[in-house]
């Protein structure tokens, strides 16, 4: 395992539930390397941090994104599509974190490139152990792109 950076890591999520997003949000102070995390609470307010638009002129480039698809105004979908079709942005990992379980959904979203596919659990302790998972794979174990 590689030596994990002495950097603060940039997370988006992206979520339209804000019972998800406080619970994400408290799930990842518990995470090591530490997370600065970024919510947006549908694909618009997505994208326009993503594309630094508007209110978001300012924002950082995010390490990682974490997407939920079923959303209101644009859906995730359109937002991964968007990130990686992208030539400035298309090497931001995606990891896709939902409810759904459709195959469907599973198969669009390897299509449209994102990097990892998670059903988002209904448990406490098993969503827990997703969130220590993104910790540990994705700021621990991979090399994540520089910035952009």
């Amino acid at each position: 395992m590689r030596k994990v950076e002495n950097r603060t890591f940039n997370i988006l999520v992206v979520e339209d539930s804000p019972g998800d997003r406080k619970l994400v949000s408290h799930l990842f102070r518990e995470c090591t390397p530490p997370c600065q995390l970024f919510f947006a609470a549908d694909g618009e307010e997505a994208t326009e941090f993503i594309f630094k638009r508007g209110q978001f002129e300012t924002a950082v480039t995010p390490d990682l994104v974490i997407l939920d698809l079923n959303m209101p105004n644009k859906d995730g979908r359109d937002v991964l599509k968007e990130i990686k079709t992208t030539p400035n942005l298309k090497r931001i990992p995606v990891v896709v974190l939902t409810t759904s379980s459709s195959h469907q959904d599973v198969d669009a979203a390897y299509e449209f490139q994102a990097n990892s596919y998670i059903q988002k659990p209904s448990d406490l302790s098993q969503f827990r152990a997703v969130i220590d998972v993104i910790c540990q794979y994705w700021l621990r174990t991979v090399e994540l792109p520089t910035t952009l």
